[in-house]
C-alpha cells in the first residue's frame, strides 16, 4: 500500500501542487542506506517539539536585546543633538534628530512582535503569531516615510526663511556623535536580524544606518554656514530627505518581499539538495517556503517506490523532514507529501483532484 501525504501534522487538504520533476530514479542502494543511518548513529540529534519552541524563544530574546540596547545607544544620540538643536537652530541636525528619535521608536512595534511571536498557536492563529513581525516591518516603513516628509517640511520652511546657523562647531561636533550612534546601532540591528531571520529588524538596521550617513551631509550644512553661506543648512536639509528616502524604498522592498512569501531561490535548491540524500527518497517535486516572523515553514512533495508500506513512506517523510531541519537552521517545520510513480497497476490518484484545479 503507498502512502499519500505524510507530515508530522497530518495532511494538508488545501494543497493540491503534485508538479514531479523526477530528478533522479530507482531506490538508493544499501550503502546509501548504511551510510546514511551509521551517520546518525554517530552524531545523534534531537528535533522534538520542545527543542523547537527552545530556538524560537532563544532568537526573539536575542531580537529583543538587540532592541534594548539599540534603543539605549540612539535614545542617548538624539537627546544630545536635541539638546543642540535648541541651542544652534539647525534644520538640517533637526531633521537628523527628529530621524534618530523615529528610528528609537520604532523599537516598540518591533518590540510586541517579538513578545507576540512567543505566544503558542491556537485554534484561530494556527500558524502563531509570527506575522505580527511583518506587521511591526510595516510600521517602520510608515515611520520612516513621516521622518522624510517632516524633515522636507523643515528644509523648505528654512528655504523660505533662511536663518543663520549658531554654534557651526558644536553642531559639528552634535553630527561625528550621531553619525557614530547609528553606524553601531546599523551594524549591530542587521547581524542580529540576519542571524535570526527577522527581516524587520534588518530593515530597522538600514533605517539606523541611513541616519548616519545623513548625520555625515549635516557636517556639510555645518561647513557652509562657516563658509557664509545662508542656503547650506536647507539645502543639506533636502539632501537628507533625499536620503531618507533611498533607505525607505530599501527597507520597503525587504519587508513587502517578505509580506508576499518571498523567499531566497537559494534556500529551495537547498531543500531540494537535501531532501534527496535521504535513502527512499526517489525524486523532489513541488518545494513551497514562507517566512512566518523569522523561522521558515515549508511543504515539500517527494517521489518514493510504490511498493512501500504506509509505515516505511512515512519513516522517509520523517526523514526528509529531519534532513531539512539540519540544511536550513531556521526551519521551524516541514509538512512532507509523499506520491508514488503512476504506473498500469496503480493508476495516478491525482486525477480524482483534477476537477478542483483553478483554471
Amino acid at each position: 500500500m503507498a502512502p499519500h501525504s505524510h507530515g508530522r501534522h497530518g495532511t494538508d487538504p488545501g494543497r493540491h501542487g503534485h508538479e514531479h520533476q523526477h530528478e533522479r530514479s530507482g531506490r538508493p542502494g544499501f550503502l546509501a542506506r548504511l551510510r546514511h543511518r551509521v551517520g546518525h548513529a554517530l552524531t545523534p540529534h534531537s528535533h522534538e517539539t520542545a527543542e523547537k519552541v527552545d530556538a524560537a524563544l532563544e532568537s526573539s530574546a536575542r531580537g529583543m536585546r538587540a532592541l534594548w540596547v539599540s534603543l539605549a545607544v540612539l535614545g542617548a544620540t538624539a537627546m544630545a543633538q536635541a539638546a543642540i538643536v535648541l541651542v544652534s537652530g539647525s534644520v538640517a541636525l533637526l531633521g537628523d534628530t527628529v530621524h534618530n528619535v523615529a528610528d528609537a521608536l520604532t523599537a516598540i512595534p518591533l518590540g510586541i512582535a517579538f513578545v507576540l511571536g512567543r505566544r503558542a498557536a491556537t485554534r484561530r492563529f494556527t500558524y502563531g503569531y509570527g506575522r505580527a513581525e511583518d506587521l511591526a516591518g510595516l510600521a517602520i516603513v510608515a515611520t520612516i516615510g513621516v521622518s522624510a516628509l517632516f524633515a522636507a517640511w523643515a528644509a523648505i520652511d528654512r528655504l523660505l526663511d533662511p536663518r543663520a546657523m549658531e554654534h557651526v562647531w558644536v553642531v559639528a561636533l552634535a553630527a561625528l556623535v550621531g553619525f557614530a550612534g547609528n553606524e553601531w546601532v546599523a551594524r549591530y540591528r542587521i547581524r542580529i536580524g540576519r542571524e535570526i531571520g527577522s527581516a524587520a529588524l534588518v530593515a530597522d538596521g538600514l533605517h539606523a544606518r541611513t541616519d548616519g550617513f545623513t548625520s555625515l551631509a549635516v557636517l556639510l550644512s555645518a561647513a557652509g554656514a562657516a563658509a557664509g553661506w545662508r542656503l547650506a543648512d536647507p539645502i543639506v536639509g533636502l539632501a537628507i530627505t533625499a536620503a531618507i528616502l533611498l533607505v525607505l524604498r530599501a527597507a520597503a522592498r525587504e519587508v513587502f518581499r517578505r509580506v508576499l512569501d518571498a523567499v531566497d531561490p537559494a534556500l529551495v535548491e537547498t531543500v531540494r539538495a537535501a531532501a534527496r540524500t535521504v535513502p527512499g527518497v526517489w525524486s523532489v517535486g513541488e518545494v513551497r517556503l514562507r517566512w512566518i516572523g523569522h523561522r521558515l515553514r515549508a511543504e515539500v512533495a517527494i517521489v518514493v517506490d510504490g511498493r512501500m508500506t504506509v509505515s516505511e513512506g512515512h519513516r522517509v517523510a520523517v526523514e526528509t523532514e529531519h534532513a531539512l531541519l539540519h540544511a536550513l537552521p531556521k526551519l521551524s517545520a516541514a509538512h512532507i507529501h509523499t506520491d508514488t510513480v503512476p504506473s498500469d497497476e496503480q493508476p495516478d490518484p491525482h486525477q480524482l483532484l483534477a476537477h478542483h484545479a483553478a483554471a
